[in-house]
């Protein structure tokens, strides 16, 4: 015993690399038969995180990739709160409710202090809850009325996998519009060629994510007005502000596509996009109480309380919720507005210094006025190029840059873009160095002519 505690006690004391337990290769696909010391198999597990890319050169993604150390203490203080147990953990709760209200308030509701909403655990959680309630008020409308209830659909622009998966789940069929030539969004006409009586609704995008545009809600509504007008049909819209619905109040408040238009009956943002929260909370948030279908709210005595709960999920973390409403105390309004601008500014800076490389066009520049702040752009046709946009991309990822290069989806699979989403965190500094590794590029495929240019699927990096 003596002599294993000697042993013990020189494995304590020596530097993590020359001990025993990383001198040799674990197994990784099942258990050990034996624990090791803490400080062993952290070094083991975050050497193997070295081999992911930097989050914060990934331009691909809408999430958050910095954050304030505040929101980072607050993360770590609050690792144990479930927010689903609102007996044990009611300021967790409270606060939640207040980023409800909060949302109601910014998005124009007529009956913020009374409204209905919920976190979630994303924007594609609370997709699916908004579509559910178009789905049983349809039902319940049609049922009222004697009519069948086996057909239904939904009206979209091109839009993000979430709605396919609702559409699938749900057993509804998604009339998705597809990109015509330039018009690369949904608008009104579209709508109205697609619309009949078994639509439970039209989504609108706010922030469409193959370019970042913003779909025009506003002319949708009218239509649908025009419509009901003419034929009695009522057509509700639910609006996926995943990114858009954190920006578009702050930097273009005159921009009318929330509850000020009275056919919106619900709207999803995504907090951990452009709420700047850390990853792993969403919001939806209904114009009025009657807009959420009673069946659709479970009463649940659990972990001491009676609780109604309307997510598709159950225990969930709670610190996100926390930290999202940390970051309404501390930017409000104006500190929002300056976040979201200062991006858009850079997304502008990189759409112009992009044009002026010859080989782009941009589709999207990033501006506050046509969509979120994200840069989308094709080669030039007519001009000659040694790289396809995969290419590029392929080769931007040697100096740690995530650029997505993608198709199009149906009616435009044959046009490749390309797309930087600019995020809090991403500077003027950084994409000047961004722009410098662009033109070290280029200089690289004018000597290195690429014969046999990359696919989509050979890339491998990025896909819508």
């Amino acid at each position: 015993m003596l002599h294993k505690k000697d042993d013990i006690r020189g494995e304590l004391l020596d530097e993590v690399f020359a001990s025993t337990e990383l001198s040799v290769s674990l197994p990784k696909y099942r258990m050990p038969p034996n624990e090791h010391l803490a400080s062993h198999a952290h070094q083991l597990v975050i050497d193997e995180l070295m081999l992911d890319g930097n989050s914060r050169q990934n331009l691909a993604t809408f999430c958050q990739t910095w954050l304030e150390p505040e929101v980072r203490a607050i993360m770590a203080e609050t690792l144990d709160k479930n927010m689903i147990d609102k007996d044990e953990y009611p300021q967790t709760a409270e606060l939640e409710a207040r980023c409800v209200h909060i949302l109601a308030d910014l998005w124009n509701s007529p009956e913020a202090a009374n409204t209905l909403g919920t976190s979630t655990t994303g924007s594609s959680e609370a997709a699916m809850l908004g579509g559910m309630a178009l789905l049983w008020n349809w039902r319940a409308r049609r049922r009222e009325a004697g009519k069948p209830t086996d057909k239904p659909n939904l009206i979209t622009g091109p839009v993000q996998v979430c709605w396919h998966k609702f559409a699938r789940y749900w057993d509804v069929e998604l009339r998705e519009i597809p990109m015509e030539g330039d018009r690369y969004i949904m608008n009104a006409d579209e709508v109205i060629a697609r619309v009949d009586e078994n639509t439970i609704g039209v989504v609108p995008t706010l922030g469409v994510t193959f370019t970042g545009q913003y779909e025009p809600v506003h002319a949708v509504n009218e239509a649908l007005d025009a419509l009901q007008e003419e034929t009695g049909l009522d057509i509700p819209i639910h609006v996926d502000g995943a990114s858009g619905g954190f920006i578009a109040p702050f930097t273009v408040p005159e921009l009318v596509w929330d509850f000020r238009l009275p056919r919106v009956k619900s709207i999803n943002a995504s907090g951990h996009k452009f709420g700047l929260a850390p990853l792993g909370v969403g919001w939806i948030v209904w114009r009025d109480a009657a807009e959420l279908p009673e069946e659709l709210i479970f009463d649940v005595n659990y972990l001491g309380g009676n609780m109604p709960t309307f997510a598709l999920n159950f225990s969930r973390p709670g610190g996100q919720i926390v930290a999202q409403y940390y970051n309404f105390v501390r930017l409000g309004r104006e500190g929002y507005r300056k976040v979201h601008m200062s991006c858009h500014d850079t997304a502008m800076y990189l759409a112009e210094q992009i044009s002026q490389l010859g080989h782009f066009e941009i589709i999207n520049d990033g501006g506050a006025e046509s969509g979120i702040p994200a840069v989308s752009w094709k080669l030039k046709e007519g001009v000659e190029h040694p790289f396809n946009l995969f290419d590029l991309g392929d080769r931007l990822r040697t100096r740690g840059w995530q650029v997505p290069a993608y198709t199009m989806p149906k009616n435009r699979e044959d046009l490749p873009v390309q797309r930087i989403l600019v995020r809090q965190g991403f500077d003027r500094d950084a994409a000047s160095l961004l722009m410098d590794d662009y033109r070290a590029a280029i200089a690289h495929f004018d000597a290195h002519p690429i014969v046999n240019s990359m696919t989509e699927e050979e890339a491998g990096t990025f896909h819508h």
